[in-house]
């Protein structure tokens, strides 16, 4: 199917050549019109955003991506947050939460924390600035290609807006137990974060690929015997290909594998919904910290921490980790199983509304890590000796693989696959007709 495409824009035209795109959430090919600056292009049959044309996006976001590594340096040498308590005082700095958990004996988690906290968004900033910098150059390296290729894939592994929320919750539970101070870092992390936003928000990927190679133009859509079009999952390149070469096909502008759909997605994604469904069990019923003041204390679940922070008062942060840590991946993974199903049944039901709900489960399932990161937190705040210990427990790293095997799922899932099942149904009834 071949759509022309609905814009939402606010600025003057450009003289740039017209390309076609495919929406990668359901598959429909679109002919992109000459787009002014500053437009956001839609897709007609699910509404996702397809295409966004921003004036001097590269520039822009390599000025971006400068500011937010000065702050983001800033933020990771000094504390983040004090606590004081009985005379005794403890910093925490950002890499501090990791180090205090694999001092614990709980490597897996420290280096969940570590990579989603510290390490992923930095590669993400360096990589950038390492991509951004040769193409402001008008350089052309052919390494170009590869380092934009897996900075992409890091987007979702960085999460730096999750961390600040897990910093909050920390901050929040140790009111009535200590006096704590918030560090110069808190505000560089802050900074961090909404330089980071404001660059993604207003970057244009695909000004990036086109400079490496063009779009492909209307003439990819000249339909000849024995051939398909593919979107590259990648660089969202279109390729006309022999049908007989698709197994071994690449990519031509980003020489990633090309595929029809996501192999083996709905397998795939059972297998890890499931898995995810079954940690979850451990994840609740384990504790997942013990809290030991003045040599007293008992492991807390996540559901005993949340009634805690009720006793204590604290009704808004309850209610913000019962829904990111107990809620969210209740929803996601029913919400998972509904789309597999609904697929398997090749049902055409409210195609648009499940496209959405996919979004939605794709985009919310990493802010159930703000438990792992507030774990992180008051363990390396919180230990003080016979005076006050914080420890994470085994139910953390349950809870963390929940997590992590959820958002797999998601990105294992292929909603095109929805979609198609739409176009098998109106090609059945066009050869009914003849």
């Amino acid at each position: 199917m071949v759509a022309g495409v609905r814009t939402e824009t606010s600025g003057a035209a450009r003289a740039e050549p017209e390309e076609v795109l495919a929406c990668h959430a359901c598959g429909t090919v679109h002919r992109l019109p000459v787009m002014p600056d500053d437009t956001v292009a839609r897709c007609v049959a699910c509404g996702t955003r397809i295409a966004i044309r921003f004036h001097r996006s590269i520039e822009r976001t390599l000025a971006l991506y400068l500011a937010a590594l000065i702050l983001f340096v800033v933020a990771n040498v000094f504390p983040i947050l004090t606590m004081a308590i009985a005379g005794q005082a403890n910093a925490t700095t950002v890499l501090d939460g990791a180090k205090a958990l694999y001092d614990d004996g709980m490597w897996p988690l420290a280096l969940a924390v570590a990579l989603a906290g510290t390490i992923i968004p930095l590669a993400k900033i360096l990589g950038m600035l390492a991509i951004l910098v040769p193409l402001h150059l008008e350089w052309r390296s052919p390494w170009l290609v590869g380092l934009f290729r897996w900075v992409e894939r890091l987007h979702p592994w960085a999460m730096m807006e999750v961390y600040l929320l897990g910093v909050i919750v920390a901050y929040v539970k140790l009111q009535d137990l200590a006096t704590v101070h918030l560090g110069i870092a808190l505000f560089a992390f802050i900074g961090t974060i909404v330089v980071l936003a404001t660059a993604d928000s207003r970057f244009d990927p695909h000004a990036i690929w086109r400079r490496l190679a063009p779009q492909a133009g209307p003439e990819v859509l000249e339909d000849r015997p024995g051939t398909v079009l593919i979107a590259c999952e990648q660089c969202e390149q279109l390729v006309r290909l022999d049908a007989h070469a698709l197994h071994r096909a690449a990519c031509p502008r980003c020489g990633v594998a090309l595929h029809r759909r996501k192999p083996d997605s709905l397998n795939r994604t059972w297998a890890l919904a499931l898995t995810a469904a079954i940690l979850y069990v451990p994840a609740n019923i384990l504790p997942v910290m013990t809290v030991v003041s003045l040599g007293k204390g008992s492991p807390d679940t996540i559901i005993s921490g949340v009634i805690e922070l009720l006793h204590a008062g604290m009704w808004p942060v309850a209610l913000l980790v019962f829904f990111a840590s107990i809620t969210v991946p209740v929803l996601k993974l029913i919400g998972l199983t509904y789309l597999l199903l609904s697929v398997q049944r090749r049902s055409t039901k409210r195609l648009r509304d499940r496209t959405l709900m996919y979004r939605i489960i794709e985009g919310v399932g990493r802010w159930s890590m703000v438990d792992v990161f507030m774990i992180g937190i008051l363990a390396a705040l919180v230990a003080l000796g016979n005076l006050a210990t914080i420890s994470p427990g085994p139910g953390a790293i349950a809870f963390c693989g929940v997590v992590i095997i959820t958002i797999l799922a998601s990105m294992s899932f292929d909603p095109r696959l929805m979609w198609d099942a739409r176009d098998e149904r109106a090609r059945l009834v066009a050869n009914l007709r003849v």
